[in-house]
């Protein structure tokens, strides 16, 4: 297993040499849930240098992967069958909110920050005596409206892997269900699901704009 300051260091020379199947190589020796690889994606996403779109990539999947942020949000919701688009609200927060992380802590403990904040979003939506008005829905609704309508998120969402530009596409532009574009792409609805999660929250950290904050 790769560890210590040299694993380190190889990684972040891979992420800023935009070398990606270095970096995937290294990350594949390192568990998924490694605090201190998670703190070096971060810290490289945040610093907006070279690399630092792939270190977002990379962050994000592994974010995902380990379920990280599906243990935070299933912690605090009782209603399981929103812990899907809670933990979506949440990587779109965290990608759209990278710049802000400062590393003064893990970015475990600023993930959960986040995803406390979408949790408390969403349980006040559902207390809400009446819906609430179209400006207001969460993160993942927000930005599949803006992948939808606006030419020039469309056009950072041309620039994301093909893996992820597909289904969200498909999703997004083109207003299929999950099932359909499984379908379409021959792939598991649950993987699906996970690249439109991954592949929005791509296009929400390239935006830089805020589509639910970071708080």
């Amino acid at each position: 297993m790769v560890t210590g300051d040299a694993a380190s260091g190889a990684l972040r020379r891979a992420v800023v040499a935009e070398d990606v199947l270095g970096a995937r190589r290294l990350l594949d020796a390192v568990p998924v849930d490694d605090g201190g690889t998670l703190d070096e994606l971060a810290g490289l996403a945040a610093a907006g240098g070279p690399g630092a779109t792939l270190a977002v990539e990379l962050l994000l999947e592994r974010l995902d992967a380990s379920g990280v942020v599906r243990r935070f949000v299933a912690g605090a919701l009782l209603d399981h069958a929103a812990v899907d688009d809670v933990t979506q609200d949440t990587l779109i927060s965290v990608a759209a909110s990278l710049a802000s992380f400062s590393g003064s802590s893990r970015v475990t403990t600023w993930v959960h920050t986040i995803a406390r904040h979408r949790v408390v979003d969403h349980l006040r939506r559902q207390r809400a005596a009446a819906p609430l008005p179209p400006e207001e829905p969460g993160p993942a609704e927000r930005m599949s409206s803006m992948i939808a309508t606006r030419a020039t998120v469309q056009a950072l969402l041309a620039g994301l892997p093909d893996h992820y530009r597909e289904p969200v596409t498909l999703r997004d532009v083109e207003g299929l269900p999950y099932e359909e574009v499984a379908a379409r792409l021959q792939r598991p609805v649950g993987t699906v699901k996970a690249q439109v999660s991954r592949g929005r929250a791509l296009v929400a950290a390239a935006l830089r704009e805020p589509v639910g904050g970071g708080r």
